[in-house]
């Protein structure tokens, strides 16, 4: 549970959904605000893409973020309520998570970097299916997945694209993460695989002229990649709030009994 003390310090960020800038205008008048830096928690605007947009932006300050849902999904974020915010942050709780480093080399043989809080995708680029070798820790365990993609997610991103893709939910203290394919057409019974949180993965695509493929972390895209390599930055954690009683942890637990 945290604890900021009866006036917490807050800075408020919004999203432009009109929604989201309403609810700024109108919480900075009735708790005021202070910048990031001087800031305990940071209070979010939006939805889901805005909480990892913030998250992004404030992960070198490791401040904790507290969202609340101005936009069209909120699994990251907490119920709107303008009434007594600093006692929801005061007894609120955390939920530390560690996101994914990619290394994607394109065609040129040019490294980017980027991190992924829900997840790595690998998408085809055109009408060909994606072709893919797939290694753990240094050694091939599919020689060749004939795919629309694949992607490696974390706990905390295992409720959002992997389980459109029919991905496994994961629980957050499980220190696992989740490597599923995208619509798989060889071989097509393949449903993916639940690795260790300390797993090092590399995609190397196959024919990547004739099948060009892009990498994506989280919102960050690389185009005509041939081989991709990500695992766990553990050096980094990232917290956000959530109201007692309504944890992430109890939220991802509930969602595999929803309908």
């Amino acid at each position: 549970m945290a604890s900021y003390g009866v006036n917490p310090r807050l800075a408020f960020t919004a999203s432009e959904r009109p929604e989201a800038q309403e609810a700024l205008t109108r919480l900075v008048q009735m708790y005021g605000r202070v910048e990031e830096e001087n800031a305990q928690v940071i209070v979010a605007l939006g939805g889901d893409g805005f909480m990892l947009e913030t998250l992004h932006r404030t992960l070198q300050t490791g401040k904790p973020i507290y969202g609340m849902n101005r936009g069209s999904v909120g699994f990251l974020m907490n119920d709107y309520n303008e009434d007594k915010l600093p006692e929801r942050i005061g007894g609120a709780e955390r939920a530390v998570i560690h996101p994914l480093a990619m290394t994607a080399v394109d065609r040129t043989r040019t490294n980017h970097r980027a991190l992924a809080i829900n997840e790595v995708s690998l998408l085809r680029q055109t009408r060909q299916t994606a072709k893919l070798q797939v290694s753990i820790d240094g050694k091939v365990r599919m020689e060749e997945l004939v795919c629309d993609g694949a992607l490696l997610c974390t706990p905390a991103g295992s409720t959002a694209y992997n389980l459109s893709a029919h991905g496994p939910i994961i629980p957050l203290n499980a220190q696992a993460l989740a490597l599923t394919p995208i619509s798989a057409f060889r071989p097509r019974r393949w449903r993916g695989a639940l690795l260790p949180h300390n797993s090092r993965v590399t995609f190397e695509v196959l024919e990547a002229d004739k099948r060009p493929v892009s990498a994506v972390a989280d919102n960050f895209e690389v185009r005509n990649v041939s081989e991709v390599h990500i695992s766990e930055a553990r050096d980094i954690a990232l917290c956000m709030l959530f109201d007692a009683g309504r944890s992430l942890e109890e939220r991802v637990l509930a969602e595999q009994f929803s309908a």
